[in-house]
């Protein structure tokens, strides 16, 4: 019996190249990918306010992106000798309060030039489980510490991350109509949720974005999480924790990305970066011979060459 062992992936034009613009939204396996296009120099912007793992995070922060929104000293809080946000991961977080206000309105505004210049905006969604603010009635992206009985812990419904899914496009589109929106689900386990409470979570948010793709065939689907479950069904391809998938993984589902969204042009230009990068990180035993500091030459060389194609490349 021949049983499929790698699923289908069939791409859509237009294919990402050095002229191509990304926006990487959404949970830690965005990093991932994100990290990925900036290893290999393309334009790029991975999450501005930090991780977000649920719809309804994301749809907050394009909401005050494209309107033009701007945070107050009002929509922040100190805990544990910080300042934070409800709306931002706490990476953005800090103990001046005025460093916290000027990083998050900084974030909205960049954000929104990217978004307006993107050729593709990906959004990774990690979980369908979020916390809502007791006091406020307020769905947040990070609780920041804050003790657990200051929230409700929910499980969002198909139909409302349906809905925050198509109000995310709408609010992408209004920017730039014609960027191309790809989405995927995490392959990250969320086992702090539980076993079972994990799968429902994974299976809310795939159901709500084939949903949304099905109505509207200018959207995308990317299999993150189905390559990890189904063609790397292994423990191998993960980190200690048995939660994060490895650096194996990762750069396997790279591989597979590449195969479908990456063009044959730019796959001849990663090569090239890749040579500069291992040059870069390599250490020598003699850094005063002549063998290293020719070596440095021909490495300024090939920088020099890339740099005059891509002038937005900075190593």
């Amino acid at each position: 019996m021949n049983l499929q062992t790698k699923i289908s992936l069939v791409p859509k034009e237009p294919q990402i190249d050095y002229q191509s613009e990304v926006v990487m939204l959404g949970s830690c396996f965005a990093e991932n990918i994100g990290e990925r296009f900036e290893y290999y120099k393309f334009k790029n912007l991975i999450n501005p306010f930090g991780i977000l793992f649920h719809s309804k995070a994301i749809e907050t922060f394009l909401w005050m992106t494209v309107q033009e929104e701007k945070y107050t000293e009002a929509d922040l809080f100190f805990n544990n000798g910080q300042w934070h946000c409800f709306d931002a991961h706490s990476s953005l977080s800090d103990p001046n309060k005025e460093k916290l206000l000027s990083r998050l309105n900084n974030a909205l505004v960049y954000g929104r030039k990217k978004i307006t210049t993107a050729s593709h905006i990906s959004i990774t969604l990690g979980t369908a489980w979020v916390y809502r603010l007791i006091a406020l009635d307020l769905v947040v992206a990070n609780c920041h510490k804050v003790p657990q009985k200051e929230f409700a812990k929910e499980l969002l419904p198909v139909e409302e991350i349906s809905q925050c899914i198509h109000n995310c496009v709408h609010l992408i589109r209004n920017l730039n109509p014609t960027v191309q929106i790809l989405f995927t689900v995490s392959p990250v386990r969320h086992m702090k949720d539980g076993f079972v409470e994990n799968t429902r979570s994974k299976s809310h948010l795939i159901t709500a974005i084939h949903n949304v793709v099905e109505r509207d065939k200018t959207l995308d689907y990317f299999p993150s999480y189905e390559i990890v479950m189904d063609e790397l069904r292994d423990y191998r391809f993960y980190n200690e924790d048995m939660i994060h998938p490895s650096e194996l993984a990762i750069q396997y589902i790279w591989e597979r990305f590449s195969e479908v969204w990456i063009s044959g042009n730019a796959k001849n230009t990663m090569k090239k970066v890749a040579e500069i990068q291992k040059g870069l990180a390599h250490r020598p035993f003699h850094p005063e011979s002549t063998q290293h500091l020719d070596f440095l030459k021909k490495l300024e060389s090939k920088k020099h060459q890339i740099q005059e194609k891509y002038p937005f490349m900075i190593f």
